[in-house]
């Protein structure tokens, strides 16, 4: 009994048999674990994130109270609009030198313009020196503006003199010898109840004696001109300031975007470029149909900036952006979904939006009657990136730009 208990006892233990099935089986087992395991944690993810995504959109701010607009669809690209490279044999002039010139003038070949960093510059025999400032620093970033100041539109008027619109500061003459700045019409202090929160550009009849400008809004700063756009607020205007009686009235008002302004070479109307709208307007100063206004152009195929005179009699107008066609124009898609841009700035920073927006140059001249004579365009921005206005002298286009550190000059003759 004993022997058959020690027996037992003593008996082996039979081994474990893994068949290839069993491996299988646990290794199944396992898989559908860290498959679920992994299915949990993506669902977990995802709606965190969809929830947060509506607890953004329903309680952060919007900066913008968008208003639908309605557009037509761009012109096709073609005929004078055809794609060209043009702009391409551009050349690029005081690279890294200059900070965003919006906008050039000549007093014989000597050049001037406002930058990015405040300063109003002479450009003589290749030589860059700051001619004066309107503002203070520290300048370098966007909401340094405020103080730096921006000049932007630049006229030279009789007497060799020059004419400033800072988008902050207000009209001024400066004297280009001394280096001397007149303040004429100072941004704060408001025409007929509004104030002039995004001072232009200017234009003036050959005397001096007026000067027309544009104040592109009464609620935005020109460093929030991407808001103003995206909003489509009406509250832009044109305005006239008489240089002998000191007095400012208001031409045009509920414009969206006025931007550049051209008298024409008799002196009898302004075009003002409507930026947000595609288009360009026209005021009657003289003759018989003084005080009316018509459209010159719409639906152009991108948004224009400013406009100066062609050697032709017509006009150069160069476009901020462009709307293509064939193609994509993202102001154009969110035009009637004020929804959606609310949704976009509620999430997105304007630098970010800014970045969307394709680096398209074209810079087009328009004749006496917005009929179109030519264009010149540089797809993805190569060689001339952000056109803010085509200045001509001497069969060169000066090309200024509202963000790029260079001026370009392309040689009429070439294209």
């Amino acid at each position: 009994m004993k022997e058959a208990e020690g027996l037992r006892q003593r008996r082996p233990v039979r081994p474990q048999v893994i068949t290839e099935d069993s491996t299988a089986q646990e290794t199944k087992h396992g898989s559908t674990y860290s498959n679920k395991v992994f299915r949990v944690t993506f669902m977990t993810l995802a709606v965190s994130l969809i929830i947060s995504l509506f607890g953004a959109i329903i309680l952060l701010e919007c900066p913008i109270d968008p208003q639908p607009i309605s557009f037509k669809e761009p012109p096709l690209l073609t005929g004078t609009l055809e794609p060209n490279f043009k702009l391409r044999q551009a050349e690029r002039l005081f690279e890294n030198q200059i900070v965003g010139p919006e906008s050039i003038a000549n007093i014989g070949d000597v050049l001037f313009t406002g930058t990015a960093d405040g300063k109003i510059l002479k450009i003589e025999n290749g030589e860059i020196r700051t001619l004066a400032r309107l503002g203070h620093g520290p300048c370098g970033s966007r909401e340094d503006e405020l103080q730096c100041g921006r000049p932007l539109g630049i006229r030279a008027g009789p007497n060799n003199t020059l004419f400033v619109v800072d988008a902050y500061y207000g009209l001024f003459e400066v004297i280009p010898l001394s280096g001397e700045v007149k303040p004429l019409v100072p941004s704060r202090i408001p025409v007929e109840g509004k104030k002039m929160f995004f001072m232009n550009d200017l234009t003036m009849t050959r005397d001096g004696k007026k000067i027309y400008f544009t104040d592109s809004s009464s609620k935005w700063h020109r460093k929030d001109y991407s808001l103003l756009i995206m909003e489509g607020s009406a509250d832009g205007r044109l305005l006239e300031y008489d240089t002998e009686t000191k007095e400012v009235k208001v031409l045009m008002e509920g414009l969206r975007f006025p931007n550049g302004v051209q008298l024409s070479p008799a002196e009898d109307y302004v075009l003002v470029a409507e930026t947000t709208m595609a288009r360009i307007r026209r005021y009657y100063v003289s003759g018989l149909m003084k005080g009316g206004e018509d459209m010159f152009v719409e639906n152009m195929p991108g948004f224009p900036d400013n406009i100066r005179l062609s050697s032709s009699g017509g006009y150069w107008v160069a476009m901020s952006a462009i709307r293509s066609n064939p193609g994509f124009s993202m102001v154009d898609f969110l035009s009637e979904k004020p929804w959606l841009k609310r949704i976009i700035f509620k999430l997105l920073s304007q630098e970010t939006v800014i970045k969307l927006v394709p680096k398209y140059s074209l810079v087009v001249e328009l004749s006496d009657t917005g009929a179109y004579k030519r264009s010149f365009h540089d797809p993805n921005g190569m060689v001339a990136t952000y056109i803010s206005e085509a200045h001509e002298l001497n069969g060169h286009l000066y090309l200024g730009s509202f963000r790029s550190p260079f001026i370009c000059r392309l040689n009429l003759a070439d294209v």
